[in-house]
């Protein structure tokens, strides 16, 4: 995110470079950066004559290279993007050449979405010399709240920690659906305020009470009527309560568990960091530990392995949905 406030920073200073490398597995911040490019470098008028966009799949290197070799007409600058630039991952590295001598009146921008160009070989070396090679890499589920707190802090929003979770639960780490997700939010929302579960509830559908971490701290307070009720829910409505992510999640909470035994220092700051967790959530952990002894925790991290298997059709006899959810949460209760 530093990355990406540098390089818009660097371009409304007029620090332009003739070349932007936009890679990675991350698409959101590879749009961000290309839609600024093409939405504020040149002029409404300018544009006309000196904004092209090209596609991969429907040009060559050497296309490429023709149109960003053109001069910019009444212009200081003309701008060539090339989106869904990885169908040309084969035949890449051919621009080399324009890389090292890039046209200075040109600003070249490429969106190399979901790959990333070999580090070793000559183009990446030339692009770093001579433009801006950034990559976007793809975040980790335990990153995605703070980016969320992040992004809504930037904009006069708080959110409440399980409120980014049951948001990272549903849309996953897709930052450009949890943007759509908050941008509706906003729309209804008058600024300043805290983002709440209740508000994902009313305004995106997305339930506060019968989600995956409603599951996992009824099961750490060994609660099995609402345990058995979430469940029941979750059969009840299997597109939107994916069993695997289900398990996933349980397999997570009970591992770091047996992390949490192991500790000397168990005092909430401790666990914090150790587990590296929200504070907000270091009670739901250490209640969970006193009812799980440790040798039952490395019991049900085996049960939630076998059930990762069942859950993907594995050795499970076609069983529903439904009665593999009723089984594993029998087996972790008793």
């Amino acid at each position: 995110m530093d990355d990406v406030k540098q390089i818009v920073s660097d371009i409304k200073s007029g620090k332009i470079k003739p070349i932007y490398f936009l890679m990675g597995e991350e698409p959101y911040y590879i749009d961000k950066i290309s839609d600024f490019i093409e939405d504020t470098v040149l002029s409404e008028e300018e544009r006309g004559f000196n904004q092209m966009v090209l596609y991969g799949r429907d040009v060559t290197v050497e296309d490429i290279v023709g149109h960003a070799k053109r001069f910019p007409m009444m212009a200081e600058y003309q701008v060539v993007i090339v989106k869904e630039a990885q169908d040309l991952s084969r035949s890449i590295e051919k621009l080399v050449t324009y890389a090292k001598q890039p046209q200075t009146s040109t600003i070249l921008v490429f969106n190399y979405k979901y790959k990333t160009i070999d580090k070793r070989k000559g183009l990446y070396k030339e692009l770093k010399k001579t433009g801006v090679v950034f990559e976007s890499k793809k975040l980790y589920d335990n990153q995605v709240p703070d980016w969320i707190r992040r992004v809504l802090a930037g904009q006069n929003y708080t959110i409440t920690p399980k409120a980014a979770l049951i948001l990272v639960e549903f849309l996953g780490t897709d930052l450009s659906k949890i943007t759509n997700e908050l941008n509706k939010l906003k729309i209804i929302l008058p600024e300043g305020t805290q983002i709440t579960p209740e508000h994902i509830e009313k305004n995106i559908g997305i339930s506060k009470d019968y989600n995956n971490f409603e599951l996992r701290k009824a099961l750490g307070e060994r609660n099995a009527v609402k345990a058995h009720k979430i469940i029941n829910y979750f059969s009840d409505n299997p597109k939107d309560n994916n069993i695997i992510v289900t398990v996933s999640l349980l397999f997570n909470f009970y591992s770091q568990l047996l992390r949490l035994h192991g500790l000397n220092d168990k005092s909430p700051r401790s666990v914090a960091s150790a587990l590296r967790i929200n504070p907000y959530f270091v009670n739901e952990y250490l209640t969970a530990a006193r009812n799980y002894p440790m040798k039952r925790v490395s019991q049900i991290v085996a049960t939630l392995r076998d059930f990762d298997v069942k859950s993907k059709g594995v050795g499970a006899n076609a069983l529903p949905q439904r009665d593999l959810l009723k089984e594993l949460i029998v087996r972790i209760l008793n």
